[in-house]
């Protein structure tokens, strides 16, 4: 590959940083099982240690295996530098860790992840860190909360579980105004569908579990942004804070779900388009939260910032969660299960699942429903997924005829 070419994405993705005439012409990326790597000379690894040499001498701290997987998504990314780690909520403490400290305060979107909702209650408030809920799509109100010690402007777009939009260019000018770092969970949208750096964010975090692996097979995360900040998170955050390190069997896994993710991530938006406007159009359902609909109130906004609307669907029927329930339970292909990203189509309840670490008045004030759905769309036969919740949502409207 001709490193002054400017290739697409999808190519980058199978190809950047590995030359298969480099090991012994293996068209696969070697996997570098090992936990240590050996010196030439005590000087050597002297010079590795203090930072005088680059290159591996701990696999907690790096590994040929990792630095390809976090070189690549870097570059999809458009950042300078990737880290990756354990999990997706590893990849967030360990950079939340490394840039906050007791006394700052964090401005954060009204919904959040479950996991990361809980973090930033009981992890950095019990340390002292001041966490600021605030609607981010009031940009007024944005301004309003940057205050002297705002350190970091933190959101998910579009947001787990309800589907929320944030304009990433527009806070992250605010932010940047007032000194504050930008910090964006891309997890749902991936670097296919939303570049955040690009859009004026310091470091994007995300779940590999989900997307980038795309199989179901894997838990990791991924950081990525700026080399020094990256470099920073690497040591304080990683090393010293979490030790979140991701496995080098997990990367070559996550490695090998690049290669295929623009082409997945293709079929997964058309999937979900077609089921929400199904849903949309269904008389049980009472509200479908999907930006690609032009009745979700933010579709401008998701067509300048996402070329396509991604494969998470949110939804409410009219008869409330007793009868979300029953749907759930009736069905057969799509699985009652929490992650998001595979190629199964998985279904799961927020407010029993991944968002019970909100207290009911929190989930209300942070417009995350009692009844609310949430649905990953798969790669299936789209009218298979599509028949499975039809039968599902037509059953007691079926009985009730009988």
């Amino acid at each position: 590959m001709n490193p002054n070419h400017s290739n697409g994405f999808a190519t980058r993705a199978i190809h950047l940083g590995y030359q298969p005439s480099d090991h012994e012409g293996a068209l696969t990326p070697p996997l570098h099982l090992t936990s240590t790597f050996a010196f030439d000379s005590v000087e050597h690894g002297a010079a590795l240690f203090s930072g005088e040499r680059t290159g591996h001498f701990y696999s907690r701290i790096s590994n040929p295996t990792l630095d390809l997987l976090e070189r690549r998504v870097a570059d999809l990314e458009g950042a300078e530098a990737g880290l990756a780690l354990s999990s997706g909520m590893g990849a967030i403490t360990s950079v939340l860790w490394t840039f906050l400290s007791p006394g700052d305060e964090i401005v954060t979107d009204k919904t959040l992840y479950g996991c990361t909702f809980a973090f930033m209650r009981h992890g950095l408030a019990k340390w002292g860190v001041t966490v600021t809920h605030v609607d981010l799509k009031d940009h007024d109100a944005v301004r309003a909360a940057m205050g002297p010690k705002t350190r970091m402007v933190y959101f998910e777009t579009p947001a787990n579980p309800n589907m929320r939009l944030v304009d990433i260019e527009a806070v992250s000018a605010i932010a940047h105004e007032a000194g504050a770092m930008v910090v964006v969970d891309n997890t749902y949208a991936t670097p296919v569908l939303t570049r955040p750096i690009e859009l004026g964010a310091d470091i994007v975090v995300h779940s590999a579990t989900k997307y980038m692996g795309g199989h179901g097979d894997l838990v990791g995360g991924i950081a990525v942004g700026r080399a020094e900040q990256i470099g920073e998170a690497r040591i304080v955050g990683m090393k010293d804070m979490t030790g979140a390190v991701m496995a080098p069997f997990n990367a070559m896994l996550v490695l090998r779900g690049l290669k295929t993710l623009k082409l997945r991530m293709e079929r997964h938006c058309q999937n979900a388009m077609t089921i929400a406007r199904a849903l949309a159009d269904h008389p049980a359902i009472g509200e479908v939260h999907y930006p690609g609909l032009e009745t979700f109130s933010q579709h401008e906004l998701a067509t300048r910032q996402m070329p396509g609307f991604g494969a998470m669907i949110a939804f409410e029927l009219k008869d409330g969660f007793s009868a979300a329930a029953a749907m759930m339970n009736r069905l057969q292909l799509i699985r009652r299960a929490v992650s998001l990203g595979d190629t199964e189509s998985l279904i799961q309840h927020p407010a029993s699942m991944t968002h019970s670490t909100y207290t009911p008045e929190e989930r209300a004030a942070h417009d995350i429903s009692e009844g609310l759905i949430r649905l990953s769309v798969g790669l299936e036969e789209v009218e298979d997924i599509l028949a499975d919740l039809t039968r599902a949502l037509d059953a007691p409207a079926a009985a009730s005829a009988a």
